[in-house]
């Protein structure tokens, strides 16, 4: 499994680097990120989990507070886990991209860091505006893709084309039911017509049209004859002709 490390010290930069690990989360998939307080369940081995975690990633980002050179005194300690992060990360050959987290912090100097850590002032390093949180995290997201190509962008897959066959519209200032539909299953409190190509009628009965009937000792006929048996409610308008002549008048 392809992972991105995030390296990072508690007091100088862990703020940001949540912030790294929530947005890198969202877009890459959290099983392919790793951040120590949240990668690590409670009472896993810590010093395992995270030499594990180191050499199966494919990228570190160190995040380097105002405050990151001033703890010269872990710096300078081989047990030191953010050193030993960085350390193991060298050894593996794993890239390593430093992330100066606020306006106030300087690039690295090899001055400041232990002869074990030296090649860190070499690497180039990204600026983060904690002011401009929105464009600085979107650069860090786009420099992991371009640099662990095998991460799927799940960003990518939120705008999608629509699918062929579907229905795409919108409904305004409507009182009462709309229903949108391709294809419809379901109950709606009301009447659903499709496809209709004749007379409709919704209430019980038959319908006639444009017929002769004979009911009991009614007689309907006529150009445009309709004729409901049952209930039916609302208005049905039609312009009829004459009457057609009862079959038996000539008897």
């Amino acid at each position: 499994m392809k992972e991105v490390f995030i390296n990072y010290r508690t007091g100088d930069g862990e703020k940001t680097a949540a912030l790294i690990d929530q947005e890198l989360s969202r877009r890459f998939g959290p099983q392919h990120i790793f951040r120590a307080s949240r990668s690590i369940a409670p009472g896993e081995a810590y010093p395992d989990s995270l030499l594990a975690a180191l050499r199966r990633s494919c990228l570190l980002l160190a995040v380097v507070g105002p405050d990151w050179t001033n703890f010269r005194t872990r710096l300078h300690d081989p047990e030191d886990w953010v050193r030993r992060e960085i350390e193991e990360a060298f050894s593996c050959e794993l890239p390593v991209v430093p992330i100066l987290d606020g306006r106030k912090t300087n690039r690295l100097s090899t001055a400041d860091l232990p002869s074990e850590l030296a090649r860190l002032a070499d690497l180039q390093s990204i600026p983060f505006d904690t002011h401009d949180t929105e464009s600085g995290i979107k650069r860090i997201g786009d420099l992991v893709a371009e640099m662990v190509p095998g991460l799927d962008d799940l960003s990518r897959a939120d705008v999608t084309s629509p699918v062929s066959d579907t229905v795409t519209n919108s409904i305004t200032d409507v009182s009462g039911t709309a229903v949108q539909s391709r294809d419809f299953t379901g109950d709606v409190g009301g009447t659903v017509v499709k496809g209709a190509q004749g007379p409709i009628h919704t209430g019980n009965g038959s319908i006639y049209q444009n017929s002769r009937h004979v009911s009991g000792d009614r007689h309907f006929s006529g150009n445009g004859m309709t004729y409901f048996e049952g209930d039916n409610h609302g208005n049905v308008q039609h312009r009829f002709g004459e009457p057609d002549r009862r079959e038996d008048d000539g008897r």
